[in-house]
């Protein structure tokens, strides 16, 4: 049996899915062996595994050669960050046949702007209505298995609004994605309004430290949400341990940490204020240049 057709069999059961974050062999596996149904590969996890900040700057070989040894360390169903699809319809297609053939079950596509960012921070910019609906549309017609499950991400509702997140996630469904998935809600009412107004399964993105209210996962299934991921639920975890691990070898007193670190905070670790002063500072000289 594929990975495709089980995770195809886990979202036609009965139960509330979650779907921890790994970045690599050794993350997955452990989720596997909590005894998890399922694994999602983060692309903010693999972004850090690569040294850097969830900016996009990671390719699309890149992910996808991440999610493809993940895929193969594991006999649990992978769903991926599969970030934009990273350009055009053609360029979707090539990601879906990438990742497909990598052994991934299923992947999520934005319609941010390239390069997007971690659908938690400030500064998101959105492609048009329509020109998402296409991509998800040539998403769909690309796989070769008809079990690959195409995942409708929007991050319209820190750009636009709640109303147009809503109506972009039922037309990613219309446009043939199997789950939609809304990112950041700001409210417990939005949380609990996205299962009733959207037209078909739901993905919620739990992120500790994020712009969404924390949920339990017995609310989170009483709500309506078919399955959630956990990004951090390794990397942070990680850090922290690593953190004291080493502190401990240098024989250096560390106050034990307290509390979820923040999105923006995390990627600090990984370069984040030196990617946008580069960022500025090459604004800067455009302007210039004009």
């Amino acid at each position: 049996m594929t990975a495709a057709r089980k995770l195809r069999e886990l979202l036609a059961s009965e139960g509330f899915l979650q779907a921890p974050g790994a970045y690599d062999g050794i993350t997955a596996r452990l989720i596997e062996q909590a005894g998890f149904p399922l694994v999602y590969m983060t692309g903010a996890g693999a972004s850090a595994a690569h040294g850097y900040p969830d900016y996009g700057l990671l390719t699309l070989t890149e992910m996808a050669d991440s999610a493809g040894r993940i895929a193969r360390t594991v006999k649990i169903p992978l769903i991926s960050d599969a970030d934009t699809g990273y350009g055009n319809e053609l360029n979707v297609t090539r990601t879906v046949r990438e990742f497909e053939g990598r052994g991934v079950a299923g992947i999520h596509i934005e319609d941010q702007v390239m390069p997007k960012k971690c659908g938690h921070l400030d500064g998101k910019e959105v492609i048009p209505l329509a020109e998402y609906a296409s991509k998800i549309r040539a998403a769909a017609a690309a796989r070769r298995d008809p079990d690959f499950v195409i995942i409708a991400r929007t991050d319209a509702n820190a750009v636009t609004g709640f109303e147009d997140a809503v109506a972009r996630a039922n037309a990613g469904l219309a446009a043939g994605a199997d789950i939609a998935f809304i990112e950041a809600p700001k409210t417990l009412e939005e949380l609990a309004a996205i299962p009733q107004r959207v037209k078909g399964p739901c993905l919620l993105n739990v992120v500790a430290g994020g712009k969404t209210p924390m949920l339990s996962s017995e609310d989170a299934a009483k709500l309506g949400y078919r399955l959630a991921i956990h990004p951090g639920a390794c990397l942070g975890p990680v850090l922290m341990g690593l953190d004291a691990s080493l502190a401990k070898l240098r024989g250096v007193e560390r106050p034990a940490a307290t509390g979820a670190v923040g999105p923006m905070e995390l990627f600090r670790r990984f370069g984040a204020d030196e990617w946008d002063a580069l960022r500025r500072k090459l604004d800067a000289g455009q302007v210039a240049a004009e």
